[in-house]
């Protein structure tokens, strides 16, 4: 006899989760099952309660705040688990009610009709080498607001540096300024202060994501994406942590939209309007492409820190990389040459830069454990 599937819609929250049940078939029975705590005693007698009747499980829940915790739980116990993109569930214009129960029977309802998009699930290696890089990331958010708010006080006070700023000799200058009253060398010591400290919080930072790559079954791809122009250490694992399998996706195409680097459209009929960018999936891995981008508006040439980032790496990925310099270089000077505005030229390089991306990972075979 068939085993019958039921499934599971879970609406998760920090201290509770909401429960539905759709039975399999277009007729099947659809009802709320009610709340649980949010704890792995609690999931753990759900899961084995409804398993006693002898039903094969497939559970599912929006990503979130709450993690991967649970779907780890479950798929280690044997039971199908999805985590679902929640900008991708499909919603009715009218539907203004969201609360708990409805939002888990609508979850158990698509998860049947199949209309649900999965995320992908990174192992706890993985996720901890991600919570490192977004930890860098907010360093870096942090620096440019303490720089910002450093450089505003100084425009306050008609104190200007005509050259490249936050060097050792904008350091020193910013040392040899003086005020009329001694509360604004208070206020520039502290400026200062928050600066350097926000900038030795970011090395710090680096340091261990460079420490922690040995160890990271994905390291073969980080290094590989190094051979592209513009993306360093930093910006390499920034991405791969990020997106993950890059191999995941089919093709091109697909890894061009689901980092939001393709145009927008509104078409009907034989009227076709393009706009721009859909910004939609990772913004972190889209804005370390789109700063990557910047680097291609100069002549192709490898210089001596891509050629040391290089040495070690095969033919075929060293060819993709010199062939994007190629194509990327000259495609820039064309966009510019059109009178396109900076920062389209940047988006357009950065889509077609993801392309080549997508190809080294596929060149790149990671140390799975």
């Amino acid at each position: 006899m068939e085993q019958r599937i039921i499934y599971v819609g879970l609406d998760v929250h920090k201290d509770t989760i909401a429960v539905a049940l759709a039975e399999a078939g277009k007729r099947g029975e659809l009802r709320e099952y009610g709340k649980i705590a949010n704890t792995p005693a609690a999931l753990r007698t759900l899961a084995a309660k409804l398993a006693s009747h002898g039903w094969r499980l497939r559970f599912c829940y929006e990503a979130g705040p709450c993690g991967y915790g649970i779907q780890r739980q479950l798929s280690e116990a044997g039971h199908e688990c999805v985590v679902v993109a929640p900008s991708l569930i499909p919603r009715k214009p009218g539907d203004r009610v969201k609360t708990d129960r409805p939002d888990a029977i609508k979850l158990a309802k698509l998860h049947r009709a199949g209309e649900l998009s999965s995320v992908w699930v990174p192992d706890p290696a993985h996720e901890a080498i991600r919570d490192l890089v977004r930890a860098r990331l907010a360093a870096v958010r942090v620096l440019r607001q303490a720089r910002q708010q450093l450089s505003g006080f100084l425009l306050r006070h008609g104190r200007h540096y005509n050259r490249p700023a936050w060097t050792l000799m904008h350091r020193r200058w910013l040392a040899g300024l003086s005020f009329e009253h001694a509360a604004h060398y208070i206020v520039l010591e502290d400026c200062i202060a928050a600066v350097e400290a926000a900038t030795a919080r970011r090395d710090h930072l680096e340091a261990h994501i460079e420490a922690a790559l040995p160890d990271w079954s994905l390291t073969p791809v980080v290094k590989a994406l190094q051979a592209l122009r513009g993306l360093a250490l930093v910006a390499a694992a920034t991405l791969v942590a990020e997106l993950g399998d890059i191999t995941r996706f089919a093709n091109p195409r697909q890894f061009m939209a689901y980092l939001g680097l393709v145009p927008s459209e509104h078409s009907s009929g034989s009227t076709r309007r393009q706009g721009g960018i859909t910004k939609a999936g990772n913004g972190a891995a889209r804005r370390m492409l789109i700063e990557a981008a910047w680097s291609y508006r100069f002549p192709a040439r490898i210089g001596r820190d891509l050629l040391l980032r290089q040495e070690k790496l095969s033919k075929p990925i060293r060819d993709i990389a010199w062939k994007a310099q190629e194509r990327l270089c000259r495609r820039y000077r064309k966009l510019a040459h059109a009178g396109k505005l900076k920062t389209v030229i940047t988006a357009a390089i950065a889509r077609e830069l993801s392309g080549f991306v997508w190809a080294i990972a596929k060149q790149t075979r990671p140390e799975i454990a």
